[in-house]
């Protein structure tokens, strides 16, 4: 799993719906948030490299 504000974000699930397993988050927000670090919404988590988990980071 990728380590995302303190929260353990599921590996299995499209970068969409994982980013909403953060407090605050919602689906809005997320794709949001995708659009700004410039990764596909659909992409799943564990597909992420460690550069896009640092940009997501940031954005957060």
């Amino acid at each position: 799993m990728a380590r995302i504000a303190g929260v353990d974000i599921p590996r299995e699930k499209r970068l969409e719906i994982s980013l909403t397993y953060i407090f605050g988050v919602g689906r809005t927000t997320a794709q949001k948030v995708c659009d700004v670090a410039e990764i596909d919404r659909n992409t799943r988590v564990r597909d992420l490299t460690d550069e896009e988990v640092a940009r997501l980071r940031n954005w957060i």
